[in-house]
């Protein structure tokens, strides 16, 4: 069995920045330990594996341990493939998932993805946080992951957490962020038990922190960046009960699996 795989830099205009994904396109559904395995081989914080239907395309992701409801990234880079080298010919892609209809949409060299916000609720700061990073923040809230609120955007940068302590949490992973002088807000993201110590950018963390910052700052669109030793640059908007996230991607490299049966 021989499978194409791309890889893809997401939220970057040039190689080498961003987040980057594999990209695996499939004509029906492998196994799951394969693609699970794959994923593993891979060693990214995320490989997307996705099937046509008659109206768009089923999507999945996997870390290098596990399966994930939702990503941002490589959702983004699977539309990138699509649109720039499978020959999707519509401006708007639909992937069905676990978390529902995801919208994909081409703006030039922009990929707009429209996903459902996951609004997070206030919450005790758990104890392996305070010992992560040696600190109480100012708030802590949880959604999908914990939304750690620090003062300046030099505690974000400075940030280095334990991430053994990280590992012992119950959410998905934790999301460090504050406001930023030269952006409306940075952040970072760390999801240890899944395989990725730090995420380089992290597109479904701001379906958490647009409705965050939105009742914090007052208004519904942000420029954004993530402080990744890698980084990346991102807007996102919130229009009723979803967010847009906008970036660009760029292709990495392209390759084939060869898989004994």
């Amino acid at each position: 069995m021989e499978l194409l795989l791309y890889q893809v830099d997401a939220f970057a205009s040039k190689l080498f920045e961003g987040n980057p994904a594999a990209v695996c396109p499939l004509e029906t559904w492998l196994p799951e330990e394969i693609m699970q395995s794959i994923a593993a081989e891979n060693n990214l914080s995320e490989t997307a594996f996705f099937v046509p239907d008659d109206n768009g395309y089923h999507i999945r992701w996997f870390t290098p341990t596990s399966e994930v409801d939702l990503c941002g990234h490589a959702t983004l880079a699977s539309a990138y493939i699509l649109f720039n080298i499978l020959g999707h010919k519509k401006e708007k892609i639909v992937f069905k998932s676990k978390s529902g209809p995801l919208t994909v949409m081409k703006d030039n060299d922009q990929l707009i993805m429209d996903f459902p916000a996951q609004p997070p609720v206030i919450c005790e700061t758990p104890k392996e946080i305070v010992d992560a990073f040696g600190r109480a923040p100012i708030e802590c809230l949880r959604s999908e992951d914990f939304i750690v609120v620090f003062e300046r955007e030099i505690d974000i940068e400075s940030a280095k957490p334990d991430l053994e302590q990280l590992r012992n949490l119950d959410l998905r992973g934790v999301i460090i962020t504050a406001k930023s002088n030269r952006y409306d807000f940075v952040a970072r993201f760390f999801a240890p038990k899944y395989g990725i110590p730090e995420d380089p950018v992290t597109g479904s963390a701001y379906t958490q922190l647009a409705p965050y910052w939105a009742n914090r700052l007052g208004f519904k669109r942000f420029s954004v960046k993530q402080l990744s030793s890698r980084s990346g640059e991102l807007t996102c908007e919130i229009i009723d009960d979803r967010v847009l996230i906008s970036g660009k991607a760029i292709q990495y490299l392209e390759g084939r699996i060869k898989i004994k049966t």
